[in-house]
């Protein structure tokens, strides 16, 4: 089985290949720069808005993985244009080249559009998907966490500083990125229990976490015990118009982020977990937290 992945190179795509290499998977990768050769990989250069590059990407696939998206930009037509136009020219790709399967990465944002353009970019990115002909499935990933994730480190480094703000209320659910590349595999053979399916997988944490545990599962993992504020939405809105003045595009903390983290609600749904007999997460979300800031130390990032 040739299966063509596009965000072979981020954090998510980056665990996908590895799973891969330990199952014997061989992988046909979109890349927009020169990558070291890797076994069982064969390199595309492009990207998204390249044509010719996913034709070739798409060409002969049994599968096509996309991952590829934008998770923060400081303009809503930043989101359009990496995860709606960027998910059809995929798409278009994979339709003119036939590819018989199609698992597509979304967010748990998609379930509440008009809290943010990141949301709201990616349930118009599964309306394209829902909307293509193919045999397609949708995972709706929580929260992420490992070796090699930026966006969560930084809760680990604040966590390492002494001090975790959370907001006021709310839960949500984490998955470990290892967890979350078995799942992508196993869904790649069709059938009537995946095809046409939306699944929201997490760690089998019952509930989802507090945002106040979840600091404090953080904060265990590097060794400390943070003070863990609660902030309400405008303190954090003022803590997103600072990072925004000194990180400028850079910023983690956006206003658009704000409003997706005061929801109270990014809890994995139950009738939504992916099919017992294809995965089940393996990683204690606990032990696993404690293994990414080992690497995060080994690495040199705390």
């Amino acid at each position: 089985m040739t299966i063509s992945v596009t965000g072979a190179t981020g954090f998510v795509g980056q665990a996908l290949l590895d799973e891969a290499e330990r199952q014997g998977v061989a992988i046909r990768a979109l890349t927009r720069r020169e990558q070291a050769p890797r076994k069982h990989v064969q390199w595309v250069r492009g990207d998204l808005a390249d044509t010719k590059a996913l034709r070739t990407l798409a060409k002969g696939a049994e599968a096509l993985v996309h991952i590829a998206g934008v998770v923060n930009a400081p303009t809503p037509a930043g989101f359009e244009e990496g995860n709606v136009a960027g998910t059809l020219a995929v798409i278009e790709a994979a339709v003119k080249a036939g590819v018989p399967r199609f698992v597509h990465i979304s967010s748990l944002a998609a379930r509440e559009p008009k809290l943010s353009a990141y949301g709201a970019s990616k349930k118009r990115a599964e309306q394209v998907v829902k909307a293509s002909g193919l045999d397609w499935t949708i995972v709706r990933p929580p929260a992420v966490f490992g070796p090699r994730d930026t966006e969560m480190f930084e809760l680990f480094r604040a966590a390492r500083w002494g001090m975790l703000p959370v907001p006021q209320d709310g839960r949500a659910s984490l998955i470990h990125v290892s967890d979350l590349a078995r799942l992508l595999l196993a869904l790649l053979p069709g059938g009537e229990d995946v095809t046409h399916q939306i699944f929201e997988p997490d760690d089998g944490h019952k509930g989802g976490w507090s945002h106040q545990d979840m600091a404090r599962a953080i904060g265990w993992a590097v060794g400390r015990r943070p003070f863990v504020p609660r902030l309400s939405k405008p303190m954090l809105l003022r803590a997103a118009a600072v990072d925004g003045f000194f990180r400028r595009g850079k910023a983690k903390l956006t206003p658009d982020r704000v409003n997706y983290m005061c929801h109270p609600d990014w809890v994995c749904a139950k009738g939504k977990r992916p099919p017992a007999a294809r995965w089940t997460p393996a990683i204690d979300t606990r032990e696993g937290m404690r293994a990414t800031a080992a690497w995060y130390r080994e690495n040199k990032w705390l």
